[in-house]
């Protein structure tokens, strides 16, 4: 029997925490007959009543964000979002990836939300939780939708992707620019397509993530790149390769995270580990351990992202080394937050 969940980052569907029932496969090779398991995506629409998020941890470098998609095609084995699918009744696992939730009056929204005059202006990333140029973008432009309403407001802006459908925008992206409203981050995690590949299979190829960060940067638009998770064992040497190619193609910036696998993310990963890399599997889980305080699964404010100890220094000395040799030239231009426009595109004067 071929793989049913090929081509996608978790294989397992892990039970929702929050449901009494559920429903398992107990004999994935089957019994008397073939277990068939739906590999095809669904999409659902809500609408939401507020569209801005707020974040009051000290962890997270933004406090506003818009997240036009809940769930995510790319796939990523390691994403921390996949815990937030169990809010909307779904496991975290393969319906993360096959279950989508979409906000197609996202824009109205916000521009129904900056005409109220509650808005003071404040940078909003798009996006904090799933990725908001994930492949249905292409066909519903909520996205492009939000960025119009942020370019006719003057609103600052924020992003973080990794897919390549962000050139769609550069018409927008470079009027924001021009104003220094926008700066984009660029995820790359390994600069190897095979790990890619495993790790986060329904992202772009390597060499085509670097291009978008060439030609934004040669658009005007500020741009870094952000490294990852870093899992030790498997991509923590690629740190000061990925930095260096990022800034040969212009990027001015990089951030890091550290791996942790909080929840049902600690079963995903786990079993995705074992069946890609069981060579490696009990060093990679035990230096993300020691990484937390002996857990892989830490939400301690201060250290959940960066984590601590001998591996975690030695990552982060790593990468600022790295930062230092290869951006310290790079310019990074202060946002504007003066020009604001609370009637939007609507008045001449």
């Amino acid at each position: 029997m071929s793989d049913p969940f090929k081509g996608r980052g978790a294989h397992i569907n892990p039970a929702n925490r929050f449901l009494k029932q559920s429903i398992a496969v107990q004999h994935i090779e089957g019994i008397d007959e073939p277990v068939y398991v739906r590999n095809q995506t669904s999409f659902f629409k809500e609408t939401p009543k507020n569209i801005i998020s707020r974040n009051n941890s000290p962890d997270i470098p933004f406090e506003f964000s818009i997240n036009p998609y809940q769930g995510c095609e790319h796939g990523c084995a390691y994403c921390y979002a996949r815990n937030s699918h169990e809010y909307w009744g779904y496991s975290p696992g393969i319906d993360f990836e096959t279950k989508i939730i979409v906000k197609p009056e996202a824009p109205e929204l916000l521009k129904k939300l900056f005409l109220s005059g509650k808005w003071k202006p404040a940078q909003i990333t798009l996006s904090g939780n799933t990725d908001c140029y994930q492949p249905v973008e292409k066909k519903l432009k909520i996205t492009r939708g939000i960025l119009q309403v942020l370019c006719d407001f003057r609103n600052p802006v924020s992003i973080i992707t990794k897919n390549v459908l962000i050139l769609r925008d550069l018409d927008i992206l470079s009027e924001l620019a021009a104003n220094r409203l926008v700066k984009v981050f660029f995820s790359i995690t390994t600069l190897h397509d095979d790990l890619r590949q495993k790790l986060e299979p329904r992202t772009a190829a390597v060499h085509k993530k670097l291009e978008v960060i060439g030609r934004l940067s040669a658009s005007g638009v500020p741009c870094g790149v952000m490294i990852g998770p870093v899992i030790p064992g498997l991509n923590d040497e690629e740190i000061p390769a990925i930095i260096a190619a990022a800034a040969e193609k212009g990027a001015a910036n990089a951030g890091l995270n550290i791996l942790r696998l909080n929840g049902a993310i600690k079963d995903i990963f786990r079993d995705w580990l074992e069946r890609n890399f069981p060579d490696r599997y009990n060093k990679i889980w035990n230096q993300v351990a020691a990484m937390h305080g002996g857990n892989v699964n830490d939400s301690a404010w201060g250290r959940r992202i960066s984590g601590e100890g001998k591996i975690a220094d030695a990552i982060k000395f790593v990468y600022k080394t790295a930062r230092k040799k290869y951006m310290s030239n790079g310019h990074w231009p202060e946002t504007d937050f003066t020009r604001f426009r609370n009637k939007g595109n609507l008045t001449l004067f």
